[in-house]
């Protein structure tokens, strides 16, 4: 039985695919990652070793996660940190709210973080009386807008200026005519507010650093820095696959995220941030907790084959690289993390039975393959879910009789034969409705390429 969600996601993909204007801005944003991505490339003497480099570094913090997760706790804890571990979004929102009560919370500002999205935080702050400002530009937009992040990195990728102006206007009253600069000085102004009245910051993490027991952010506003340091207490969330073993080896994630993320060389802001403030420094937050999140992650992790979808650092590259998603856009698959990486790592995530339909809604290119930086293997991870949905009995009765009829007619080579073009295209595109509902219609030559061959060589 078809889910929900995978109707909703037919729904939606089907508009959104006829939406030229839409097409229209994804594509010239696109254009413009397109065009920077190889200058960035260009630091790298070798990007093929250092990708591999990079993901046999992931697949070392993945194969030997609980070693370094308990390495991080121990030493950032040495430091006045504190660690909660939490099994799912329930766990986080709970340790959240209590933070909250204690320090008596009014306003909560929150620098950009797609793991706070997962949880859905900002519903949940909303809910107990709480302010949460995105302070990300692309962030911010979509809050006023009432809308989910479109896309790991861009969140805004979707609007034109025109839009972000017309939504300033109808927001914040501004002058429909403002400039994009002009917009980002209003949004700096009041943004600059609320880190100065708000009682708790929040952040995400690019990395967790192992060895010297560290978060690593990295931005190109500076609005994870402000978050972190203007209140008084920092609370981080970050999904436990982020760990790298060293801090070292930020020398080669760093620019890597950069490049494949932006197109730039190094991002503008890097911190590390390794626990609240100490007794001989004058600046930093009081209190700082980090909420290690699971919420399915170690599903994947149990998982043998689909494990390195797990070595993934939200760059972002099989979004853009993605004919799927540049055709019906980040919102249509109703999920936090879209596109190749979103449809494999969901289905694990939020369950098998109401999203094995994004495995489904892949060309299988391979292009979001290629284009990794830690050479995840996308497009058989996506191949990989499929096999998995159906040994789970989540294939319907109708479409496992086709494909029995269709093993049976293949293998025989005297029904392949049998039949003329009308008729077998009559067969699969009437019938079988499954096939062209989503699809162009088959249509069958009108002699086989056996019957071709026999003729060729008249035997």
């Amino acid at each position: 039985m078809q889910s929900i969600y995978s109707e909703s996601f037919d729904q939606k993909s089907s508009e959104k695919a006829l939406d030229r204007t839409h097409r229209k801005k994804i594509n010239f944003n696109i254009g413009k990652y397109n065009a920077v991505v190889p200058k960035g490339k260009m630091q790298f003497n070798d990007i093929e070793k250092v990708r591999s480099l990079a993901k046999n570094k992931k697949w070392e913090a993945v194969e030997h996660l609980d070693l370094y997760l308990t390495q991080f706790e121990e030493q950032i804890t040495k430091r006045g940190a504190k660690v909660f571990w939490a099994e799912d979004s329930e766990q986080a929102l709970d340790f959240i709210g209590s933070i909250c009560k204690k320090k008596e919370c009014k306003t909560l500002v929150k620098s950009k973080s797609m793991v706070t999205e997962e949880i859905h935080l900002n519903t949940y702050l909303e809910s107990i009386g709480v302010e949460s400002v995105e302070t990300d530009l692309g962030e911010y937009i979509q809050q006023l807008d009432g809308e989910a992040p479109y896309h790991i990195v861009t969140p805004a990728m979707h609007k034109s200026k025109e839009d972000v102006a017309k939504l300033f206007a109808e927001k914040l009253g501004t002058d429909m005519n403002m400039t994009p600069e002009e917009m980002t000085l209003v949004a700096r102004k009041n943004l600059r507010e609320k880190y100065v009245q708000a009682e708790i910051g929040v952040t995400g993490a690019n990395f967790i650093l192992s060895d010297i027991g560290g978060i690593a952010l990295t931005e190109n506003e500076g609005n994870a820095r402000l978050s972190a340091a203007f209140p008084k207490t920092h609370i981080v969330i970050v999904g436990i696959e982020k760990v790298i073993p060293s801090v070292t080896d930020l020398g080669l994630f760093w620019p890597l995220l950069s490049t494949y993320g932006t197109g730039q060389q190094v991002t503008v802001y890097n911190s590390i941030i390794s626990g609240p403030k100490q007794s001989d420094e004058a600046d930093g937050p009081e209190e700082m907790y980090v909420i290690l999140l699971d919420n399915g992650r170690t599903n994947l992790l149990a998982n043998a084959k689909s494990r390195e979808a797990l070595y993934c650092i939200r760059c972002g590259a099989c979004l853009n690289a993605c004919p799927i998603y540049k055709n019906i856009g980040g919102h249509a698959y109703e999920t936090t993390y879209s596109g190749p990486i979103g449809s494999v790592i969901t289905p694990h995530l939020r369950g098998m039975h109401d999203y094995k339909h994004l495995s489904f809604a892949s060309s299988l290119c391979g292009n979001c393959t290629a284009v990794c930086p830690v050479k995840i293997n996308l497009h058989e991870l996506l191949l990989e879910n499929r096999r998995e949905s159906v040994v789970a009995g989540e294939s319907s009765f109708s479409e496992e009789f086709a494909w029995k009829i269709w093993k049976q007619a293949s293998l025989n080579r005297m029904l392949m034969n049998q039949g003329n073009a009308t008729i077998k295209n009559w067969v699969v595109n009437k019938i079988f409705k499954g096939w062209a509902k989503q699809r162009v219609p088959l249509q069958f030559p009108s002699k086989t390429f056996n019957q071709l061959w026999k003729e060729k060589h008249k035997q």
